[in-house]
């Protein structure tokens, strides 16, 4: 596996950071006013937010700036995990079978940081 450049992860995490935040508007403004159930969408937001911010400390750090598993975990998670959630609120009968995606996408994640610590 090749690891990933301090430049992928910094475009990764700014992306991230803004999509989160573009989500997050969507959900309060444009959900909300359908009636649409807007926690979960929210959750999903704010986890890709949070994981875009680390994603860019990490590009800046000597070390996990080139770790081949802990910034392709997060990333990899967080696209699981927030983005099965976005798909499951936004029409969950023709996204289903995302449901078992969404904990996937939070263990690898959780593995990504885990594996920095070791």
């Amino acid at each position: 596996m090749v690891a990933p450049t301090p430049n992928l992860l910094w475009k990764l995490g700014s992306g991230f950071a803004a999509a989160g935040i573009m989500a997050g508007a969507f959900g309060a403004h444009g959900l909300k006013s359908r009636g649409i159930a807007t926690e979960s969408f929210q959750t999903a937001s704010h986890y890709t937010v949070f994981n875009g911010l680390a994603l860019l400390l990490l590009s800046l750090h000597p070390r996990f700036s080139v770790h081949k598993f802990a910034g392709p975990a997060i990333a990899g998670g967080t696209l699981l995990f927030s983005g099965s959630i976005f798909a499951l609120v936004l029409d969950r009968d023709r996204f289903k079978f995302l449901g078992p995606v969404t904990p996937m996408g939070g263990l690898l994640m959780i593995a990504g940081y885990v594996s920095m610590a070791l």
